[in-house]
């Protein structure tokens, strides 16, 4: 089991490395939840979380704020707005709300919406 971990971990790395820069997302994209997958609050745990069909992540409160906001009707920069108005103090929101998008994508956990001209 250890080795076919360590060969998945092996894969990820590989995958990171050749992903090149073309592949982030831009403020123009619109994602959602994977089908199948649901963020739900556990109040037990006190913190956001995906289920998902193997497992459960346990997300932090900004993971939980961006992720809120994924309904696959807003584009990021609609999501950037919206929690640059309700944390009007946070630092470089736009690039961690970007890169955690980018992150949360890469891992699988989003599907983009397709946008076809005149919607």
């Amino acid at each position: 089991m250890s080795q076919q971990l360590t060969q998945s971990q092996k894969l990820a790395q590989t995958q990171k490395l050749t992903q090149s820069p073309k592949n982030t997302v831009a403020q123009q994209d619109i994602y959602q939840l994977r089908r199948g997958w649901r963020l739900q609050w556990e109040a037990i745990q006190g913190c956001h979380v995906i289920l998902y069909p193997e497992g459960m992540v346990k997300l932090s409160s900004t993971a939980g704020a961006i992720l809120e906001q994924l309904d696959g009707h807003q584009s990021i920069a609609d999501i950037i707005t919206t929690l640059q108005q309700r944390y009007p103090d946070a630092d470089s929101l736009a690039d961690d709300v970007l890169q955690f998008i980018n992150e949360a994508r890469d891992n699988g956990w989003l599907a983009a919406k397709e946008v076809h001209c005149g919607q």
